[in-house]
């Protein structure tokens, strides 16, 4: 177990008014699907830009000015300070004020908020990742938060599906982690029309014949659209998991991002302040919560 200090820890940017957001700067715009592009952001405050912290997991209030504010899944790891990633797809005002912007111009963000992921619980033990379509995103954070820092995990096995080879986020990236011999990489494609793909061709929990997973000693972190909870989740229990042991990244509409507005509540659950990362066992207790 490490030390307190080595945890990476909640730290919003609260000021006298916790609704002004910290400028930023966009250094770089990647487009990586229809619609999904990858921005990495940079504090225009330099002291701010190497202290910033988060958890793998959070998310930030992203604003264009003009335009208004959207919760966004921080999909930088906090191992990588500096910049801050976020993979926006383009699904309304905020978005398509985000995609006329350019290089070198400014945003605001706020944050972080949420729980995050609980990384203090999973050090020393294996972690499963699952993630299908657009889930990708907001796991990335903690994918390359234990590849950065290898030797405070277990195992470390990622399970990833898309449609078609076009639909997969970060394809290249993830592709370049198959060969690795410290982590499993399972990629996989409901169909190949190109005929190119090297990497499986099946639906995601498929991918649960290909490895070995101790249950007992194994938090499975799994994010996608609902049917990917729906079989994937089946699986996890057949396979012996606790509901404690299976975290679900959950996204709701958020607007304040401090639990004032009422936006996100689940039941009496507030997403921007007890999640969006809830156990398998808070999901049954608020069956509206998938």
């Amino acid at each position: 177990m490490l030390p307190a200090a080595d945890v990476p820890t909640y730290q919003a940017l609260f000021t006298a008014n916790p609704y002004l957001p910290q400028m930023a700067r966009i250094v770089r715009v990647y487009k990586m699907v229809k619609d999904n592009h990858l921005f990495t952001m940079r504090f225009t405050d330099s002291e701010l830009a190497q202290t910033f912290q988060c958890k793998p997991g959070q998310f930030a209030m992203v604003s264009v000015p003009g335009a208004g504010e959207a919760p966004i899944s921080i999909s930088s790891s906090p191992s990588r300070r500096g910049v801050l990633e976020f993979c926006v797809r383009r699904v309304g005002r905020v978005t398509d004020a985000l995609y006329r912007l350019r290089t070198n111009d400014l945003v605001g963000i706020r944050g972080p908020y949420g729980n995050g992921f609980p990384v203090e619980r999973i050090l020393g033990q294996d972690l499963l990742l699952v993630a299908g379509g657009l889930g990708m995103a907001p796991l990335r954070s903690l994918l390359w938060y234990a590849l950065d820092n290898r030797e405070k995990f277990n195992k470390v096995i990622l399970m990833y599906g898309a449609k078609t080879p076009a639909d997969m986020l970060f394809r290249e990236e993830l592709v370049s982690l198959v060969d690795r011999v410290d982590a499993t990489c399972l990629l996989t494609v409901d169909a190949d029309p190109t005929g190119t793909w090297k990497g499986h061709i099946a639906l995601l929990p498929a991918m649960f014949d290909h490895v070995q997973i101790d249950p007992a000693n194994t938090h499975a972190a799994v994010c996608g659209p609902p049917v990917v909870y729906k079989f994937v989740l089946k699986r996890l229990l057949q396979l012996g998991f606790s509901k404690d042991r299976i975290l679900m990244s959950l996204e709701r509409r958020m607007k304040c991002g401090v639990g004032k507005c009422g936006h996100c509540s689940v039941g009496y659950k507030y997403t921007c302040l007890h999640g969006p990362i809830f156990t398998y066992w808070d999901a049954i207790n608020l069956p509206e919560m998938v």
